[in-house]
This record gives structure tokens, sequence and C-alpha cells, in this order.
């Protein structure tokens, strides 16, 4: 009798602490957090800085060419689906940007040119260095520069780049297909929100 009893407290434990997670509560803090950084996407002065989507591997094959999309790893058809619906979402959320630049890279320049968000700027500077780190540091500056650039003009944009180039200038490690909304700050990012949006 005292098992049971001992049995039947533990699963009352597990009750109480499982059930928030599921609860209205948490449901309504979630939503609140995704429009919070729907808000954040849409404000003056941030920026939208994107990893490529899915696009199975690491790297790139040994015969790599910048100029043929077929010696490259890209995307695969889930992470097609995902930039056409991460693009989406951003024109459901009415978050507009003035410019869409986009590594060299073909799975950069595919996910930016579905995302449907407008003309799609080659910009070398946000190429992959994940193979020759010895120009991490000039890139991430003339990222910095380039925004400052933007924001004089007043200018939104959305930059579709590579993990290593994210982590250089955040130190944040965002997921295949992740937006972080970021906000110049002196010679600093300020990351405002992060938007995560899984594949299809």
């Amino acid at each position: 009798m005292t098992d049971q009893l001992l049995r039947s407290g533990l699963c009352a434990l597990v009750l109480v602490f499982t059930l928030p997670a599921f609860s209205p509560w948490a449901s309504a803090a979630r939503a609140e957090d995704q429009a919070a950084a729907w808000q954040a996407a849409r404000a003056a002065g941030a920026h939208l800085l994107m990893r490529h989507a899915l696009a199975p591997g690491v790297g790139d094959p040994a015969n790599f060419s910048l100029e043929d999309c077929r010696t490259q790893r890209n995307l695969s058809a889930a992470g097609r689906r995902q930039s056409g619906h991460i693009g989406a979402r951003l024109r459901a959320a009415d978050v507009i940007v003035d410019r869409v630049l986009t590594s060299q890279w073909c799975r950069c320049r595919d996910t930016a040119a579905l995302l449907g968000l407008g003309e799609v700027e080659d910009s070398p500077m946000i190429n992959s260095f994940f193979q020759d780190a010895s120009t991490r540091k000039a890139q991430t500056a003339a990222t910095l520069k380039l925004l400052q650039q933007f924001d004089a003009a007043g200018e939104k944009a959305m930059l579709v780049t590579h993990q290593v180039n994210i982590t250089a200038l955040t130190d944040i490690f965002p997921a295949s297909g992740e937006i972080l909304v970021v906000r110049l700050e002196g010679r600093r990012l300020n990351t405002l929100a992060r938007i995560k949006t899984p594949a299809y």
C-alpha cells in the first residue's frame, strides 16, 4: 500500500512539472515571442542575417568551383521548400527589405532567389571563409561597414550567407535557414531576435 501511494505521488509530481509545457500559458508565451521577433524584424534600423537553407553535408567537395554549381554542396529539395516557406512567412509578417545580398555560393544564391523578396545582389564580402579563415577578419569588418552604409541610407538589408560568417559577426551558431535580426550599435552587432523555420 505504501509503495502504491509513493508511486501515485511521484506520478502526480511528474504531471505537475510536465503539464505547464503543454499549457495554454506556454503556447501563449511562444506566440508572444514569435510576435516580438517579427516586430523586431520590421523595425527601422534592423537588418536580417540568414544562413542558407538546408544543404546536407559540410563544406564543399574537393573539386569545388565557385563558377560551377554542380561542383558545390547545394540545397536539398527540403532546403528549397524551406527557402520558399521562409519568404512567404516574411511577406505575411510584412517584413520589407530594401536590399537582398547573397554570398556567391550557389546554395546562398538559390536561397536568396527562392525567398522572393526582390532583386538579389552578389556580395563577395559575405562569401564563406570556412576553407580559408585568413580572410575572416577582413570580411567581417567589411560586412559591418556595409551595414553602416545601409543605416546611413535608411535601408533595411537581408544578407544570405554562411554559418561561419554569421558566427564571426554575432558569436551565434545559426541553424540552416535561421534568421538573426540584428542592429548595428557602434562597431558591434546586437542580436534582437532569432527566427527559425523548419524544413518541409
